[in-house]
């Protein structure tokens, strides 16, 4: 492939990202990816103040260590998990196993574990690592998730060239809040989250190796690929001071100039050079293809895969519109697979799934899908929630030039900057010209035909659910996250009759390098109330069980959030056993060079290894930590036990993830016989995305919207309903009235029906208490104390942080006393003519 005399960048194959971290924080000199020129780099025609450096990271080095659980509360912790999933016979061998555990393996594992974690900075971190990189299966709807945007508020901006330019623009201002350390830190009720997955989710691959797959990064990267009908371009779109040297319109041109370029070739012809393919193989064999494309360092080739490697992140242009939501949601998980004539002409060959995707359909409709080995739900989200705002503000601005921004500084104007200060970029779009070698046409030919395969095994299904949402919920006293959960139980036992291995993921990023835990929601309190729910049973007693499930699902979500479970505890110690293990029937010339204490990091070594490969032992056959591995050759009897492999082998995977920013959010199923549903419990509507290999997935969200519907029935019924608090508080004043001295108005009440409120209606909520999502997987309740509509002395001293004043009350009902017992003056009672309407419905 020849290039332009002008802005030749020479590419070098991306470090790891252990040794990218590495070299950042020694300040060492990064390796050059210019070619020397005498072009400054500073910038002129246009200023920004210099940033505050530290902000995004400030708080790293005060963060707790994710603490290891006590090995007996854990062991108890995970017997609890399965009694509700076992028989008794299984629960005998399940708690016979876990007790020789706790008297042979377990204590020495322990310590173990506590030796290895003192110089780590979390004690799960390479495990969960290794669980991800060393899986061989295709990462597309096996790993990699989706969230889909809602569409731009201005109508006029939802076209293909105008959403994906905006886009992009603020990404790429994400981009340089992350690398100047501008963005502001998480936080979950003023405490600080962990930041440190931000620094890798721009600029990194999932590389697959002869030994399992690493995360490689480019730090540095300053470009962005664009795929188009399954052909790649790539163009620079930032400075060496990560400033952005193209303006929307400049990205909006290219963006045109891509997808005309890109219709140039004939659809039915798009899929033989559509490389991205490759990435959605087996990943042993995606690893040796890649050797293929880089057998012969600096040939073309293996400067095209290095391009796609190191850049920023990909830009999907699909040529087509899904249909529906549905379809959408699938566009955005795995493409669409569409056979004309034995061709595949589906947007499934755009993508490259190895990196962080923005995607856009013809329409406008984007989405975004990530590599997940590095970045949990929630960075990603704070992503999208940050690009879907900067865009609104960015066209706020271009209407009132005051209008705020999200960002502390902004890159200077391109267009009024000196043309040196660039440095050496290359703004034209450059399309990727692969040398198809017969073997690789070959594979990228089978590689289409397992991925079509793969699609046509799996079925998407959205619920959006209108009903109601956190408001009605909360209003009801419970909390959203814990209601829905046992909804998708109570859904589940409706159309199988039976309950099943459910996990929700918990956020642990209150720690350092922390990332979540497992929440198991089926419990003792759980199957009580499915088991109350489905009987013939009275509404009481229902919503008094499904009062209990909530608030224990709540409370194991607050001790997981904690780092206080018991999945992610017993995964490390299996994980120290198989590796002792491992050590033990290996020979020390086969190790490698490891750690200190004989494991790796990520952040110490020059990749994420396997377990295998990150490993040594000394001559005597101990591990380099110094315990023993001798004895350890027999799997410990919890590992070899039958409930071991039922609390891992999830049918219900679910994950609570999304802001008003989100329509969708979702991922495939994680078993053959599983279901995987993504949710976003918005203020007045429930959104749901499920996928599984055909299993009546639509039958299911069916069989959900009926139980909702149905549970609203039962705690209308049974729940008194106060009026809403976003309502006039001159309502107040009016209950008041009718409780003291009766309703004596004209006219009949009339009570609306709930069933016919048009869209965008209150849901009526109750001052007994709110509850919010905090993003941990499950949520955080925020009590607000209790002041029930009834006159009682209790209430005129409790103190209020509702919508009720308890002093403004008292101040009230005193004056109505006083009226009472001033029958001279009692003022003349007026008459509200006319037929009351009931509000406690809207």
């Amino acid at each position: 492939m020849s290039y332009s005399s002008v802005a030749v960048r020479h590419f070098t194959a991306p470090k790891s990202l252990g040794s990218a971290m590495d070299s950042l924080r020694s300040n060492s000199t990064p390796e050059t990816k210019i070619k020397p020129s005498s072009v400054p780099t500073s910038v002129n025609g246009g200023t920004s103040e210099p940033p505050k450096k530290g902000l995004t990271f400030a708080n790293q080095d005060s963060l707790p260590k994710l603490p290891i659980p006590d090995l007996e509360q854990t062991c108890k912790r995970y017997l609890e998990s399965l009694a509700p999933l076992q028989t008794l016979r299984e629960q005998e061998e399940t708690k016979a196993a876990v007790q020789d555990f706790l008297k042979s393996e377990g204590p020495i594992l322990q310590e173990k574990l506590k030796t290895y974690a003192s110089s780590k900075t979390s004690y799960i971190e390479q495990f969960w690592y290794d669980s991800y990189l060393n899986y061989d299966s295709p990462v597309v709807l096996n790993l990699n998730p989706f969230f889909l945007l809602e569409d731009d508020p201005t109508p006029a901006r939802n076209n293909q060239v105008t959403r994906a330019a905006s886009l992009v623009v603020s990404a790429l201002s994400f981009v340089r809040a992350v690398r100047r350390e501008e963005l502001p830190p998480d936080t979950v009720r003023g405490t600080p989250l962990c930041m440190y997955q931000y620094s890798r989710l721009f600029g990194t691959a999932r590389v697959p190796t002869d030994n399992g797959c690493v995360i490689s990064q480019d730090p540095h990267a300053k470009h962005i690929v664009v795929l188009c009908r399954g052909q790649i371009y790539w163009f620079d779109v930032l400075d060496d001071n990560s400033d952005l040297i193209m303006n929307e319109k400049d990205i909006a041109v290219n963006l045109q100039v891509i997808i005309g370029d890109a219709e140039q070739t004939p659809i039915h012809d798009a899929a033989k050079g559509a490389l991205g393919v490759l990435s959605t193989e087996n990943r042993k064999v995606w690893s040796g293809l890649r050797d293929i494309l880089t057998k012969d360092e600096g040939s073309n080739n293996a400067e095209c895969l290095n391009i796609v490697d190191t850049a920023l992140f990909v830009l999907c242009l699909d040529y087509t519109e899904p249909h529906n939501t549905s379809e959408l949601c699938a566009n955005m998980l795995c493409g669409t697979s569409e056979v004309v004539r034995g061709v595949q002409v589906g947007t499934c060959t755009n993508r490259w799934y190895d990196k962080l995707q923005i995607i856009v359909c013809k329409n406008g409709s984007a989405g975004i899908n990530f590599e997940h080995t590095g970045v949990d739900g929630h960075t990603v989200l704070r992503f999208a929630s940050d690009v879907y705002t900067d865009t609104i503000l960015r066209f706020a601005r271009t209407i009132n030039g005051q209008a705020p921004t999200l960002w502390a500084t902004s890159s200077p104007d391109p267009a009024k900057r000196d043309p040196r200060s660039f440095g050496n970029v290359s703004t034209t779009p450059r399309k990727l010209e692969w040398d198809m070698a017969p073997e690789l046409s070959i594979a990228l030919r089978f590689a289409e035909s397992h991925l079509s395969d793969l699609l046509q095994q799996h079925e998407f299904q959205v619920l959006d659910f209108k009903g109601y949402g956190k408001n009605f919920i909360t209003s009801m006293g419970f909390s959203p996250d814990a209601f829905v959960q046992m909804a998708f139980q109570a859904a589940y036992y409706g159309l199988y009759g039976r309950m099943e291995n459910t996990y929700e993921p918990a956020m642990t990023k209150v720690f350092l390098h922390g990332r979540t835990e497992a929440i198991r929601t089926v419990t003792n309190e759980c199957v009580d109330f499915i088991k109350t729910f489905w009987g013939d049973n009275p509404a009481e007693q229902k919503v008094s069980a499904l009062r209990k499930a909530t608030e224990k699902h709540t409370a194991i979500t607050k001790d997981c959030s904690k780092g206080q479970g018991q999945d992610r505890h017993l995964y490390a110690l299996y994980c120290l056993w198989q590796r002792s293990f491992d050590d033990g029937a290996s020979s020390a010339n086969n190790s490698v060079i490891s750690s200190s204490n004989g494991y790796t990091s990520p952040v110490e070594t020059a990749s994420i290894e396997s377990p295998k490969s990150s490993t040594s032992l000394s001559e005597d056959g101990l591990s380099s930590n110094g315990y023993s591995v001798r004895g350890m050759r027999t799997m410990p009897a919890i590992f070899s036990d039958a409930g071991w492999d039922k609390i891992n082998t999830t049918v219900l995977s679910t994950s609570n993830c999304g802001n008003p920013c989100l329509r969708h959010f979702g991922f495939g199923p994680t078993s053959a016989d599983g279901f995987g549903i993504g949710y976003i419990i918005k203020d007045d509507s429930i959104s749901f995305c499920a996928s599984s290999k055909h299993r009546q997935t639509a039958r299911l969200m069916y069989t959900l919207e009926s139980y909702l519907m149905e549970i609203r029935k039962l705690l209308r019924t049974v729940n008194h309903r106060p009026a809403s608090p976003r309502t006039s508080r001159a309502r107040e004043m009016e209950m008041i009235a009718e409780r003291l001295q009766g309703d004596h108005r004209r006219g009949r009440i009339v009570r609306g029906d709930p069933g016919q409120l048009h869209r965008g209606a209150e849901t009526p909520t109750t001052d007994s208490g709110e509850l919010e999502d905090d993003g941990m997987g499950g949520c955080k309740l925020h009590l607000w104390k209790c002041v029930p509509l009834r006159l009682t002395t209790q209430l005129l001293t409790t103190e209020s942080d509702g919508f009720f004043d308890a002093g403004m009350l008292l101040h009230a009902l005193k004056g109505l006393n006083a009226d009472r017992e001033r029958d001279t003056e009692k003022p003349e009672k007026r008459r509200f003519v006319g037929k009351k309407l009931r509000l406690n419905d809207y």
